[in-house]
């Protein structure tokens, strides 16, 4: 069964190994992250700890029982009760319900470990998948977008809605 964690020292290497897995796939559907990123990941894996350490935003591992990454889910940009969330799940477990139920799971978290009343994402129309996540996890539409230049729409959930 799937876990949820939150981002620690320790899932470095594993997350590494997913966004290199991934990256064609991901790069498909969101703008790619750049070879820089990679290059550099152990110091943006330390920006990342240090700013969740900060407060202003917390960033979650979906872990498969040998350790392996399936999904990342970031919440971020906290202000007034609300932030944003951000996800990416590995190809292999694209379609199958994972993003949907760990969604879910984290809007649930973001109430009671985080005291969050409102979430928002941002889907990119050329992204249908993502756009199912939201809907099907309580998310409305809440008004257009661009992402990185392409047309997207913002979703919104009240996280005092239970599903």
């Amino acid at each position: 069964m799937p876990e949820l964690q939150q981002l620690d020292a320790d899932h470095a290497p594993a997350v590494l190994a997913f966004e290199l897995a991934n990256r064609a796939y991901f790069a498909a559907s969101i703008p790619d992250r750049g070879d820089e990123y990679f290059e550099r990941f152990a110091d943006r894996h330390r920006a990342l700890l240090a700013e969740q350490e900060a407060g202003v935003c917390t960033f979650y591992v979906l872990l498969a029982g040998d350790g392996s990454v399936l999904g990342r889910f970031n919440l971020y940009d906290f202000a007034n009760g609300s932030a944003d969330l951000g996800y990416r799940v590995a190809q292999h477990v694209a379609g199958r319900g994972v993003a949907t139920a760990t969604v879910r799971e984290l809007c649930g978290l973001a109430v009671t470990r985080h005291g969050l009343r409102t979430l928002r994402a941002a889907a990119a129309q050329a992204n249908p998948a993502s756009q199912k996540v939201l809907l099907k996890a309580g998310f409305v539409p809440d008004g257009p977008t661009e992402l990185d230049g392409k047309p997207g729409t913002w979703y919104q959930r009240d996280l005092s809605l239970q599903l």
